[in-house]
């Protein structure tokens, strides 16, 4: 297990927006706001289908698990 947020707690967590955007449609968002979107829906999509956990224990080696109890990692890469 890597991280397990708190029940009922708001999460703050960083996301790489490269890897939504171009899951759904941009309908004439900026970049910016196409990846605040994309982002935003993909959260909602994972939380709907209740995965958003399995984000939150990415297969790591008990290298890169050390490393990430130092710099954390980046929320939909798994």
């Amino acid at each position: 297990m890597i991280w397990e947020p708190p029940q009922d707690r708001a999460v703050i967590a960083e996301v790489y927006p490269s890897l939504f955007r171009n899951r759904y449609p941009r309908e004439g968002r900026s970049s910016d706001e196409q990846d605040a979107y994309a982002v935003a829906r993909w959260l909602a999509e994972m939380g709907e289908r209740d995965t958003i956990e399995r984000y939150c224990h990415p297969p790591l080696t008990e290298d890169e698990k050390r490393v990430t109890r130092l710099g954390g990692w980046v929320l939909g890469i798994s």
